[in-house]
């Protein structure tokens, strides 16, 4: 009882961090969802160059570490004259990373439309992108939910990456209060028990929306 009084008593120092840490995940998910519909559609196309553009870009991102992309964004972009802030150097640097993840789930959702419905849609002279918006994106979206529902946990979590770049995210406050107080194993307990709260209930929603 005396360890859990330990821990909770930190819990008021965290609030701004949870907070920081909500808006950080919805943005970069926000950013990553588009993208990645934007890209598994390009992919999709019949255009070849648009087509390739969108492979090479997934391949490429996914073969740069998450943590390395933020570093890019946030450390070399101001040598060229770009600079963001920290809160959205980790927001582009989330959304685009995880946007090659996004296409690939899409890309997958849109490969399992029956042809015959696309086809459907063609003879009846519908234009490119009414078909995308109306047969095949509800379609691939239902397919693509599962993959696209361990993403959005895996986000809430990758955020934490954040920290490295002085975003003041849970990380974050976990890490200046270590150095503050020395009590590592009580803020770092917390600090887990405070990811498993906000990821329990957001894996209960998602299940109940895959079954519907």
């Amino acid at each position: 009882m005396q360890s859990l009084t330990d821990v909770l008593q930190y819990l008021p120092l965290f609030y701004s961090g949870i907070g920081m840490t909500v808006l950080l995940w919805l943005a970069s998910l926000a950013v990553a969802t588009v993208l990645g519909l934007l890209l598994a559609l390009a992919s999709w196309s019949s255009i070849p160059v648009l087509s390739q553009a969108a492979s090479t870009y997934v391949l490429f991102i996914r073969g740069v570490p998450i943590l390395v992309q933020i570093f890019y964004i946030y450390f070399l972009l101001p040598s060229i004259g770009v600079t963001l802030p920290a809160y959205w150097a980790a927001v582009a640097g989330l959304g685009l990373a995880f946007s090659a993840y996004m296409a690939e789930v899409f890309r997958a959702g849109i490969l399992a439309v029956d042809t015959g419905q696309v086809e459907a849609a063609t003879s009846l002279a519908m234009p490119p992108l009414v078909i995308a918006r109306r047969v095949i994106v509800p379609q691939a979206v239902r397919t693509a939910l599962p993959g696209y529902s361990n993403i959005v946990v895996m986000m809430l979590k990758t955020t934490s990456l954040a920290s490295v770049i002085a975003v003041p995210e849970m990380s974050r406050t976990a890490f200046l209060l270590v150095q503050a107080t020395y009590k590592s194993i009580e803020l770092f307990t917390l600090l887990a028990l405070l990811y498993i709260a906000i990821s329990i209930p957001l894996i209960i929603l998602i299940r109940r929306m895959e079954r519907r």
